[in-house]
Formats: structure tokens, C-alpha cells, sequence
């Protein structure tokens, strides 16, 4: 008798619940969110955002400071140019070959990317590769 008095709460229980679809919508609107909620996640994640960029140090020069860098190396790429036409004279990179410089070996080649300079320092074994498109 106690089953069926169970059974019979349990179905008129049953038939009084009510279900529903569940249904997600999310916030963020780059998720199909509500396109109002853009302002407020912005300004959420602003201020938990405790980062700040790494100045750059040539914004804080003055343009007298910047005009005094700008002379130094273009000093400095004078000098480089002279040194380096009195050492090669006229040389043509795009002599194919290898050729050496005091400790530096300097390989010169064509291949389907462009050409392609090797150099290798052999005191130290330092190795840059330039490539020029063609």
C-alpha cells in the first residue's frame, strides 16, 4: 500500500513539474554577444590590466638629441664605406665564388631565392647569411 501511495505523490509530482529549454547567449559580443556589452567588457579588461609598455627611449630625445644621433651615424657609415672600398676596391658582389677577408671567408652564389652571400667569421665562427631577392 505504501508503494502505491508513493508511485501516485511521485507521477501527480511529476506532472506538476514544468521543464524548459536551457538556452546560452553569451557576453562578449566577438562571440555573438550583445553588441551594447563592447564598452563595458573594454573598460573591465583596461582596468584589470596591470601592463604598461616599455617606453621607447627615443621618444623621450629631444630633436637636438635625435639630430646629434642622426650625424653620428652617418659618420660612422662614411667611415664604413671608405675602409671598406679601400679594402675591396671595386668589388662586385655578384661575382659568384669564395673569397677571404683577413679572418672573414665570404661565399657568393646564385640560387632560385636570389643571391645569396655567406659570411663566416673563423676566429670566432660567427656565420651571417644575407639573401637578396632577385
Amino acid at each position: 500500500m505504501k508503494n502505491k501511495l508513493l508511485i501516485i505523490v511521485l507521477l501527480a509530482f511529476g506532472a506538476s513539474c514544468f521543464a524548459q529549454q536551457f538556452s546560452y547567449k553569451p557576453k562578449n559580443p566577438a562571440f555573438g554577444g550583445d553588441t551594447f556589452n563592447y564598452n563595458w567588457m573594454l573598460s573591465s579588461a583596461n582596468a584589470q590590466n596591470s601592463y604598461t609598455a616599455d617606453r621607447d627611449a627615443r621618444d623621450e630625445q629631444s630633436d637636438l638629441d635625435r639630430f646629434g644621433e642622426n650625424i653620428n651615424n652617418q659618420i660612422l657609415s662614411q667611415i664604413s664605406r671608405t675602409l671598406l672600398e679601400q679594402q675591396l676596391g671595386d668589388f662586385d658582389f655578384s661575382q659568384e665564388g669564395t673569397f677571404s677577408f683577413g679572418t672573414l671567408n665570404i661565399e657568393i652564389f646564385e640560387s632560385g631565392e636570389g643571391l645569396v652571400i655567406n659570411i663566416l667569421d673563423t676566429s670566432t665562427g660567427e656565420q651571417t647569411q644575407v639573401i637578396i631577392p632577385n
